[in-house]
């Protein structure tokens, strides 16, 4: 009985770790970052970072090459991650209003 609660134990145990650990997707947008720069205030910062590649805003997001001159330039929280899920919400929004045909 004590081996069962114990395995018990450690498979909830290793259940849980991946939900309080860093995403690894998100620890390698922090990596692309080219420039960050913060305000006065310190609660700001100006971040640039390339933008994420289409073919994979709905999988696993990988930013684009920054020799490719698609740069985000972004004013916000010093802590933004550009492969989080806010940024991935907001380039798919900006991909799908650029292949909506216009109204003539």
């Amino acid at each position: 009985m004590k081996r069962i609660r114990l395995f018990f134990s450690a498979l909830l145990l290793a259940g849980t770790l991946p939900l309080s650990a860093t995403p690894l997707w998100g620890a390698e947008g922090i990596k692309g970052i080219i420039s960050k720069v913060a305000a006065e205030s310190g609660n700001y910062c100006h971040l640039k970072f390339p933008a994420i590649r289409e073919e994979t805003l709905w999988g696993h997001p990988v930013l684009k090459d920054p020799t490719d001159g698609d740069i985000i330039d972004f004013y916000g929280p010093c802590d933004y991650d550009p492969l989080g899920r806010e940024e991935v919400r907001r380039q798919r929004a900006a991909l799908i209003e650029r292949m909506r045909p216009s109204g003539d």
